[in-house]
């Protein structure tokens, strides 16, 4: 994923500016699934006897879902989409509020129960967030940690009051696009004082600031707070668990013992013990009051990446990179294989007498876990004791004596899309062969965003060779698969520098040798639901140099463009069949315009408004003002 950086002003700066990329990310046909490994889950327990209970899912592909539970299915209500990196945790707070962190940067409030649209983008962090935390009876409260070593706490209900946005307004220009197109105002959130009592803390640019926990030195991978939300610990590269009062952010103590990377972190509702799960195949136990590890389990054979534990905390279930989830009594340190799958488990969440699984796969599996009495899972026998030194279990392992999984089936899976694994752009410079996870190989065309062929469990290299063509055209864009499909991007003025004649592409009613510039077609086809969008609202006098409320496209579009040969206005406006996006399974734009940050859309939900604020100024001018670089520029 193409990482932009903030747009800032750079309006007195010396230095050439690269202008913002567009990015457009294909979407397979059943949008209801993810296609990329599942980073979060979420549990909300519906309040009344009759109502539906639902499963909150972050991916890798930038997207969140909600799925309504049933007895024995699982549907898509609504898929959050704003992020345009890793989603990479998730926790519902304060009232029907899921608050999100990705790799981009950010974190994102929404309403849990809406049809998806981001109500807030929270901008504090510099790097990656890789972690989140809530209080349980205090959920307005929720700590966010990355790499780095930022440690940040947010109070939700000040972010989402109106006096925080209509101050937030006045203070930050910087706006972030919601799901339905319009403005909302980026903030920090008003933190929490030794006396609980909520405190302002305004910067001159930024409004509020939320408390920073200052002290980790490297990247941190894990966060856990009690219910209260009067103690936060957390861990990761530095091999320590740290101890603070998320009150003031004030370190309290630091735990030494992991050997490796801590990367799961639980606390007791009460906030006296703490539970780690370590790279270094290690679960601790540790007593905050004394200060120490209590107990030391050795239960996996690789690292430890998540954790959950029964609602008492007698018990914990760990899985992690050996495929396998394990359930242990914390006191008398037996153990149980409950299940192993084909993939690494990347985090649990208990659901009654079920456990949900994500792992690196775009499936979510729900397995039996008795939560609520989980010694009738050891009555069925083939339990292990733990030992306490991490070369234990491997030698046991080893000997050949590994357990036998209780369960072989999970009684319930939420089935996902193969993520893309590899790709190969070919020399046509218009088709894109892919290989996902499941073996099958497909061509994309990039000019309409559309799968055209699957040919299904062949070889990649074999179907490459034969799909070559004696062609050569200049290459107009690049593309990547970080998000389990395609993302292509286009950047100027590089992506205007292939043309094509009109016979090749097969366009009826338009003369053979006319040269049509692939980028700006595609370009037209992309935004051509903004457009008409636009037109019901402005009429069709829209243009950059008109509604748009860019001035600066206007004086660079004179300055660094010229007009294209084709000036006829009704041809220009016209999509070809050869760059025509579907409107059933359409992409995602990723993008940012001169203000706010970077956002994502599909291309049906743009409403015409978005301009040069939302959009790069040169993808306005194309559509808009029929206008490309100079040819030299584009070589």
């Amino acid at each position: 994923m193409h990482r932009v950086g903030s747009a800032g002003n750079t309006a007195n700066s010396t230095r050439p500016r690269k202008e913002k990329r567009l990015t457009y990310v294909l979407s397979d046909a059943d949008d209801t699934k993810h296609c990329a490994g599942i980073n979060c889950l979420a549990v909300l327990k519906s309040k009344v006897s009759d109502g539906s209970d639902y499963l909150f899912t972050g991916s890798r592909d930038g997207t969140l879902k909600r799925w309504a539970l049933g007895e024995d299915a699982a549907t898509c209500a609504t898929t959050f989409e704003s992020h345009v990196d890793w989603v990479n945790d998730a926790v519902l707070a304060g009232d029907n509020t899921l608050v999100s962190c990705s790799s981009d940067t950010t974190l994102k409030t929404w309403n849990c129960l809406s049809d998806g649209t981001c109500t807030r983008t929270l901008r504090q962090h510099t790097d990656y967030i890789t972690c989140l935390a809530t209080a349980g009876k205090n959920s307005n409260v929720v700590a966010s940690a990355g790499l780095g070593g930022e440690v940040f706490i947010w109070d939700i209900e000040a972010a989402l009051s109106p006096a925080s946005r209509s101050e937030a307004m006045e203070e930050d220009s910087s706006n972030g696009i919601n799901g339905s197109g319009h403005s909302l105002p980026i903030t920090s959130l008003r933190t929490i004082n030794s006396n609980n009592n909520i405190s302002v803390h305004s910067t001159q640019s930024h409004g509020y600031v939320p408390i920073a926990a200052k002290g980790h030195k490297e990247s941190v991978y894990a966060l856990a707070m009690n219910d209260c939300g009067t103690i936060l610990v957390s861990g990761g590269t530095e091999k320590v668990v740290r101890v603070w009062d998320p009150r003031s952010g004030s370190k309290t103590m630091k735990l030494r013992g992991h050997t490796d990377n801590i990367r799961a972190l639980l606390l007791d509702s009460s906030g006296r013990f703490c539970l780690s799960g370590s790279s270094d195949s290690m679960i601790r136990l540790w007593d905050l009051g004394q200060q120490r590890c209590v107990h030391s389990y050795a239960v996996h054979t690789d690292s430890v990446w998540a954790l959950a534990s029964t609602p008492t905390f007698s018990h914990v279930f760990s899985g992690g990179r050996d495929l396998s989830l394990y359930l242990t009594d914390l006191a008398t340190r037996e153990s149980l294989l409950l299940c192993t799958g084909e993939h690494p488990i990347l985090q649990l969440a208990l659901d009654d007498d079920s456990i949900w699984v994500a792992t690196t796969d775009s499936s979510v599996n729900k397995w039996p876990a008795e939560g609520r009495n989980p010694q009738k899972v050891f009555q069925r026998g083939g339990s292990f004791i733990a030992g306490n030194l991490s070369f234990s279990r491997a030698r046991v392992s080893l000997e050949g004596s590994s357990p036998v999984p209780v369960y072989k089936e999970p009684t319930l899976t939420i089935p996902g899309t193969p993520a893309v694994v590899q790709h190969e752009i070919l020399n046509n410079r218009r088709h894109v062969l892919t290989k996902d996870t499941a073996g099958s190989v497909k061509l994309w065309e990039i000019t309409r965003g559309a799968m055209i062929e699957d040919y299904g469990k062949v070889s990649f290299e074999e179907k490459k060779e034969e799909l070559f063509e004696m062609v050569s055209i200049p290459a107009w864009f690049t593309v990547d698969t970080r998000l389990g499909s395609l993302s292509v991007h286009l950047d100027t003025p590089q992506c205007f520098s292939a043309e094509m004649y009109s016979a090749d592409l097969n366009i009826v009613g338009k003369p053979e040798d006319d040269k049509v510039n692939l980028a700006r077609e595609t370009l037209k086809g992309l935004l051509a639901h903004w457009l008409a969008r636009r037109r019901q609202r402005f009429g069709n006098q829209a243009s950059a140099n008109g509604e748009l409320s860019g001035r600066e496209i206007t004086t660079r579009s004179h300055t660094h463009s010229r007009l294209d040969v084709d000036s006829n206005a009704e041809n220009d406006s016209m999509v070809y069949p050869p760059f025509e996006f579907s409107s059933i399974s359409p992409p995602s734009i990723i993008s940012e315009g001169s203000q706010g940050g970077p956002w994502r859309k599909k291309i049906t939900d743009l409403d015409g408004t978005e301009d040069d604020k939302e959009l790069p100024w040169w993808c306005l001018d194309c559509v808009l003002n029929n206008r490309l670089p100079p040819r030299e520029n584009t070589k």
